[in-house]
């Protein structure tokens, strides 16, 4: 039988990712806190680039200069940033703007620790970043967006661009929504404004900010502009872990109370329930008037490592070797992951009767797939149906056709680029 393509990482990666993923001396992976699964976020979003792939355009850092001011700084107090590479041609008056992700923090404690990483202070940003995937400048690589202007926002909140406040105390800035404020305001100045089309995008905790931000996103331009957003591996499910916890929901709680989420919520959702529930997108979608396009591996591979089966979660490691490879995965544990893929479905079955909205959920143990080149357009890309996700995302942007791709369940998919840890 043909494997599945994968895309093996390596097994030691440390200050660089901010948190450690590694082997421990019994030989097993260990995810016990925030910090640590925050490590396999920041390697599952960092490493964009395929050892093989020619090199990439390397796009300079921005401070945003006015942005103290405002009240809109990192966690430490440093200025936000952003890089951006100027569109030309037929692409020199469209926006895409990509949301950087990079998980959460909900306690003191981790938030401080942020402060000494990139995902807190933009002392530790790169000063360069690679553009591949939606950001390739190359037709051959990026065949709908490569001549736009495209941005990619840093992320530096713990909140997904959406807290506002601050402890004192701890000398700790929550100021997500006025870091959104401050950057499209210098967007806008930079020619946004003329837009004739934008695409608001973002991974993993941005995919999360580019729903939550998606209308408010909208409203920045004219009606004439045509306008819409993309959600990649943001879809995080309110779901009950292994040891029958909601590692997640707690998370989410700590988040939402923590950095003051809840003035920013939207009222069609804080009406009815209550604000951590409102974090979570699957109570979010349906209600977004934008049109949105929900890209998602039905397996996504943080949701596996740090929601459904946390350190925390699994004390006795049982599920160790099933999250370093899902290949080693026993029948119960299958069981349980088709079940999260169902429970995914099923929060987006209102959402997929508009119109409007698109979708391509593959049935790969996966996470952000638009940033990078393999997964984004490349010969051996994941497909639904023979359509890879470039392909989908550009056809429903443009509306050639309708999108709502949605993979048959493991292990029918043998296009996938599965994560596998070791």
């Amino acid at each position: 039988m043909e494997q599945p393509r994968r895309m093996v990482v390596g097994w030691c990666l440390f200050a660089v990712l901010g948190a450690a993923l590694c082997r421990s001396e019994d030989g097993l992976s260990s995810f016990e806190d925030l910090d640590q699964r925050e490590g396999a976020l920041s390697f599952l979003e960092s490493h964009a680039v395929s050892p093989a792939a020619p090199k990439p355009l390397m796009v300079g850092l921005t401070l945003i200069q006015g942005a103290a001011a405002k009240g809109a700084v990192c966690l430490d107090g440093t200025l936000p940033g952003y890089h951006l590479h100027r569109g030309q041609g037929s692409g020199a008056n469209n926006w895409l703007i990509h949301l950087e992700g990079g998980g959460w923090c909900n306690t003191i404690r981790n938030c401080v620790y942020r402060k000494t990483t990139r995902r807190g202070s933009s002392k530790f940003m790169e000063k360069q970043l690679p553009f591949t995937g939606i950001l390739s400048e190359k037709p051959e690589e990026n065949p709908d967006f490569f001549n736009w202007n495209r941005v990619k926002l840093r992320y530096c909140d713990g909140a997904s661009f959406f807290g506002d406040g601050q402890n004192e105390a701890s000398q700790l800035y929550f100021r997500g929504q006025k870091i959104w404020l401050a950057a499209m305001e210098e967007l806008i100045s930079l020619g946004m404004k003329n837009a004739d089309q934008a695409l608001l995008s973002g991974c993993s905790a941005g995919g999360l900010a580019s729903i939550l931000h998606c209308d408010e996103f909208r409203y920045l331009f004219p009606r004439s502009t045509k306008v819409k957003c993309l959600s990649d591996a943001g879809m995080f499910i309110d779901a009950v872990d292994i040891s029958e916890g909601h590692s997640l929901r707690d998370i989410y709680a700590g988040v939402v109370s923590l950095q003051n989420v809840q003035v920013n919520l939207p009222s069609s959702c804080s009406s009815h329930l209550d604000p951590t529930s409102c974090f979570f997108p699957q109570n979010l979608v349906a209600n977004i008037k934008t049109p949105l396009f929900l890209l998602n591996a039905a397996y996504d591979a943080w949701q596996l490592q740090s929601s459904l089966a946390p350190g925390s979660a699994d004390p006795h490691g049982t599920w160790t070797n099933c999250k370093l490879n899902h290949e080693r995965c026993n029948s119960s544990q299958i069981e349980f992951l088709q079940d999260f893929r169902k429970q995914m479905l099923d929060a987006v079955k209102d959402f997929a009767s508009s119109s409007k909205n698109g979708l391509f959920i593959n049935s790969c143990f996966a996470h952000c797939q638009s940033e990078r080149q393999d997964t984004w357009f490349a010969e051996d890309s994941p497909l639904i149906a023979d359509k890879g996700i470039a392909e989908s995302v550009g056809d429903w942007y443009f509306d050639r056709v309708t999108v709502k791709a949605i993979d048959c369940a493991y292990p029918c998919d043998k296009t996938c680029h599965n994560l596998v840890f070791k």
